[in-house]
């Protein structure tokens, strides 16, 4: 292969990552056409058709995935290698990749990243934000963050927040005028800001607790939405029902009395949330450098 290639081998890398021509253009910063033709000059070049392409959808072809297993460790490590050229004695370079709840990004993402950039300018920080549940080892992540309960138990977990509960708030005027309720059971008369399951899609039943006796309660109301805390918690300051939150998402506008919580003594508690990875990873400096950070610097 001609050294005249390489700029259309890497695009081919991101492509086969993404499994997407638009989101490779979008992460290179090109246009879709111009990530299409680097793609097929480098099939011309080898003579092999490297990706199968749908109008929904792009998939590796056999030698498309021999080329992705064989060239993508070679070159990170080339452009590790120039990279290291470029840094002072001492300096840590790498990458890592990440993949995080969308309710973890204020709590965990927003204190971390800054700092961590700031100490670090030379490792790459690729961040997935996603609510499923992720196998970080076949999705090629070098860590993730999740609740505690969400962890496999043969995972490296490093604390970045304090425990915290979940509670149900509404505005004072929504209360004002629809009454607050007093048991579990009284949600199911109220207008509520619902979310759907990440595993099964249905609409997400309201988890309480007290003491040793649980409720999952199914609420219903007009408004559905689809992981966005932010949004969720908002939507309940114009009084447009009651919300199911972290504590910490709503804290400003509890203490504001923007929201006020109902049913507290029915809150349930989580650990909080970890970052894990498995433990040969700790081999990877940026990675090491990462969790030092966030140890530090998360609340």
């Amino acid at each position: 292969m001609k050294a005249s290639v390489l700029p259309q081998l890497h695009v081919f890398l991101v492509v086969a990552r993404k499994r997407s021509f638009a989101d490779a253009a979008r992460e290179l910063g090109v246009s879709r056409s111009a990530v299409s033709q680097a793609v097929r000059q480098l099939e011309d070049e080898l003579r092999v058709v490297l990706l199968n392409r749908t109008t929904r959808s792009v998939s590796l072809t056999d030698a498309g995935r021999r080329l992705m297993e064989t060239a993508e460790p070679a070159l990170t490590q080339a452009v590790a290698a120039l990279a290291d050229l470029s840094t002072q004695p001492g300096e840590t370079t790498g990458r890592v990749r990440l993949t995080v709840p969308r309710s973890a990004v204020p709590l965990v993402v927003t204190p971390v990243l800054p700092a961590f950039r700031a100490r670090h300018p030379h490792i790459e920080v690729e961040i997935t934000v996603e609510d499923r549940f992720v196998d970080i080892v076949a999705d090629g992540y070098d860590a993730g963050v999740r609740l505690s309960e969400a962890i496999e138990r043969d995972m490296v977990q490093v604390r970045l927040t304090d425990p915290f509960r979940f509670v149900i708030v509404g505005s004072p005027g929504y209360l004002a005028e629809h009454g607050t309720p007093q048991r579990p059971e009284d949600l199911l008369r109220h207008e509520c800001i619902t979310f759907r399951s990440v595993t099964t899609g249905a609409l997400y039943a309201w988890e309480l607790e007290r003491g040793k006796k649980h409720w999952r309660v199914a609420v219903r109301g007009g408004v559905v939405v689809s992981n966005d805390s932010a949004l969720t918690a908002s939507l309940a300051e114009q009084g447009l029902g009651l919300a199911y939150v972290a504590e910490p998402m709503v804290a400003e506008s509890l203490r504001a009395g923007r929201l006020q919580c109902v049913l507290e003594a029915y809150s349930p508690a989580v650990p909080g949330f970890f970052l894990y990875y498995p433990s040969r990873a700790q081999s990877s400096p940026a990675l090491r450098a990462f969790v030092e950070v966030a140890r530090k610097t998360a609340k």
